[in-house]
């Protein structure tokens, strides 16, 4: 075998190594999807280390172990790193990320020193990746401390990188103008802190905590002051004028309602006229009033993570934009779930509330159209499921001291006879020593009306082990008494699912002769599910694909 056959070969094996190392930072960012749900950390050491030793005896040459060793920790290293920026898109945060040396995001080691001084007391909860886009573009807006820091090249590379993370922070909410102050905005109106929480609920602060929380915004004014023409003309990088004027198409925000993002952009404007802190401080206070402070101000709908050590209430970042007037008939139905959903709005008495009957009624629909249609008023979503009932009373500890009125959803509920979850949600709900706060209410559907499967033993007369069978009976149906309002969707009949079948498509702009249309829509849901509106919906959508 010649030279150039032997290169050809180490060049194959080249190949097949840069596939296998994509393939393996692919996996990486799917096991951080995992860990985010099971709530574990992405650093496991003990686990790193017993796969470094594995891996090294797996080297047939004894000279070749230690190099293995080396390659294979490079490897898992940088597969940390993606999956720390997994962790970010995802806006989770990894508690033990700081005994991690692969945690760095930016990669640059800004020494104590030469890094902003930022000297924060109460606006200090921000991601590592924040932090460190934050006192880059501070550091290498000062020429001396950044000069002093790295050399030119350096410095250009940190600022692409930059710009690089405040575009993605940017986009994924939809921010436009000038992105340093949408950023800088983006961490005053997601802190929860001792001002922050307090401003949200009782209005703007006074006394010791309005003052620590000046002394803050004193150092956010500098920042927002900063004037980067002069880093961008040193370091001959005219690309990043774009971020201090950026424009964005039609497509709205990933992660916030679009409203909440105008008004983040909107405020990142005052903030930068603002000619004091004081002034600063009021604008960002009359924010907490109107929209409240952290996840619960910018999000509408949320889900229940059990972390290590406690319970998370994590953002749901797409939630379906379904609304009342998409649901087709059940009229009676809807009005009863919106009085009493505005009465709970208006703080008047209202009660947790059962939408139960047939499959594919629109029932979980007309929960998230509610979510959609009351966002701006301040109410909030959380979807919890039975597995999670014993986290219940955490959830509500967490909840019950914000300015929102909070909706618990629970999807499909329902409980076979050896499942117990249900005594849990039952002590929740009434019948516990606390009082269920109130700001929040329990809603949930089911196809069954009293929720826990009942069977023909129960009922009085058939003999069996239990002695007190009255007693056995009243405990299945006393969760179902819980909900003071219970909404009944039973299927359509032919005559009303032709009517939706109608709506659905006129709403769509499919142009089919109306006896095709119904005769097509008859032949459907013979094969598709029966009578009902999720089979209308699912033929209409059919006929999209297939048609337009």
């Amino acid at each position: 075998m010649n030279l150039n056959e032997l290169r050809e070969n180490i060049d194959d094996i080249d190949r097949q190594l840069i596939n296998l190392f994509e393939d393996r930072m692919k996996v990486s960012e799917q096991i951080a999807e995992c860990k985010v749900g099971m709530g574990k950390s992405v650093f496991d050491k003990q686990r790193e280390l017993d796969k470094l030793r594995s891996v090294k005896e797996l080297a047939a040459a004894d000279e070749n172990r230690e190099a293995v060793g080396d390659f294979f920790g490079k490897i898992m290293e940088i597969s940390r790193k993606r999956q720390y920026e997994k962790l970010s898109e995802l806006n989770a945060v990894d508690e033990a990320a700081a005994a991690d040396p692969a945690a760095e995001y930016m990669g640059f080691d800004i020494e104590g020193e030469k890094a902003a001084d930022n000297e924060l007391i109460l606006f200090r909860n921000v991601t590592n990746r924040q932090m460190e886009l934050r006192d880059g573009l501070i550091l290498l807006a000062n020429a001396d401390e950044a000069n002093g820091t790295f050399d030119i090249n350096t410095q250009r590379e940190m600022a692409h990188l930059c710009m690089n993370v405040l575009v993605d922070e940017s986009a994924r909410r939809g921010f436009y103008g000038n992105l340093w102050h949408a950023f800088l905005t983006l961490l005053l109106v997601s802190d929860e802190n001792a001002y922050s929480l307090a401003t949200e609920i009782r209005g703007e602060m006074g006394g010791s905590l309005r003052e620590l929380a000046l002394h803050d915004m004193k150092r956010f004014k500098a920042w927002f002051e900063i004037d980067f023409s002069e880093m961008i003309k040193r370091l001959n990088i005219p690309e990043l004028e774009i971020m201090f004027d950026y424009r964005v198409g039609e497509t709205g925000s990933r992660m916030y309602n679009t409203r909440v993002r105008d008004r983040i952009c909107e405020l990142a404007e005052t903030l930068a006229s603002c000619q004091s802190a004081d002034d600063m401080l009021k604008e960002l206070a009359s924010f907490y009033g109107q929209y409240g402070v952290g996840k619960f101000g910018l999000h509408k709908a949320f889900r229940v993570r059990h972390g290590d050590s406690e319970v998370d209430i994590e953002p749901i970042r797409n939630i379906r934009h379904v609304h009342l007037d998409d649901l087709v008939g059940y009229e009676i139905a809807k009005k009863k779930l919106v009085e009493n959903t505005e009465a709970f709005l208006a703080g008047k008495k209202a009660n947790n509330c059962l939408l139960y009957g047939d499959a594919g009624t629109g029932k979980s629909s007309c929960i998230k159209a509610i979510a959609n249609e009351y966002f701006d008023k301040g109410l909030r979503i959380i979807e919890i499921y039975k597995h999670q009932f014993k986290d219940l009373n955490d959830v509500i500890s967490q909840i019950k001291g914000r300015n929102y009125k909070f909706i618990i959803y629970m999807d499909d509920l329902s409980f076979e006879e050896f499942e117990t979850e249900y005594k849990y949600l039952k002590a929740v709900i009434e019948g516990g020593l606390e009082k269920k706060p109130e700001n929040v209410l329990i809603y949930a559907t089911s196809n069954r009306r009293h929720l826990i499967k009942e069977s023909f033993k129960d009922k009085p007369g058939i003999l069996d082990e239990d002695l007190h069978k009255n007693d056995t009976v009243q405990e299945k149906l006393s969760l179902a008494s819980r909900f003071g309002v219970t909404i009944y969707f039973g299927s359509p009949d032919r005559k009303e699912f032709n009517e939706i079948v109608r709506v659905l498509a006129k709403r769509e702009g499919i142009n089919l002769n109306e006896d095709e249309l119904i005769a097509e829509a008859q032949k459907w849901e013979m094969s598709h599910g029966g009578l009902s509106g999720r089979t209308a919906q699912q033929f209409v959508d059919y006929l999209l694909g297939t048609t337009m």
